[in-house]
């Protein structure tokens, strides 16, 4: 159950750094062509997720991609 929910927050953020890409190709976020690659290989080759890819990228790269996203949200506050 951990690993399919961590499958699927990972497509959600690849969805929504798509979803945002459309929007607003501006917005700068490190590798999000990556991420939404990321999206689609974990939707689409499910058979072919190595639980020790997944991780190093859950520990590496989704600190990053918090901080980012903050910053960015901080930046485009409307208080």
């Amino acid at each position: 159950m951990l690993r399919r929910g961590i499958e699927r927050e990972l497509e959600i953020i690849g969805e929504a750094a798509n979803r945002i890409l459309k929007i607003d190709s501006s917005i700068e976020i490190d590798n999000a062509r990556k991420i939404v690659d990321l999206r689609n290989w974990v939707i689409h080759g499910y058979d072919k997720v190595d639980d020790v890819i997944i991780w190093g990228i859950v520990s590496r790269q989704l600190p990053n991609l918090k901080i980012q996203v903050e910053k960015i949200l901080q930046e485009n506050s409307l208080d």
